[in-house]
């Protein structure tokens, strides 16, 4: 699945256009790597977000299409 795609699906970032700006920004990392919008992660990867001066890490733990908003955080835990 794509990054901007799952950071939506997992409700990290509310929109998918929002997701896919904050990775052209240079601001989301795949295993230490920065990632583009249309890179790929897979369960096991560890994605790091910048939200201004703060750093969310996580690593997926789910990839599913679509997912109900109370399952949403199963999709990743926090690092």
């Amino acid at each position: 699945m794509r990054i901007d795609k799952y950071l939506k699906v997992s409700r990290l970032i509310k929109r998918r256009t929002v997701a896919n700006e904050v990775c052209e920004q240079g601001r989301v990392k795949i295993n230490d790597r920065i990632a583009k919008p249309g890179s790929e992660v897979k369960v096991g990867d560890i994605v790091e977000i910048q939200f201004g001066n703060n750093i969310t890490k996580i690593e997926i733990t789910r990839i599913t299409e679509h997912v109900a908003k109370d399952d949403a955080k199963e999709m990743y835990m926090l690092k």
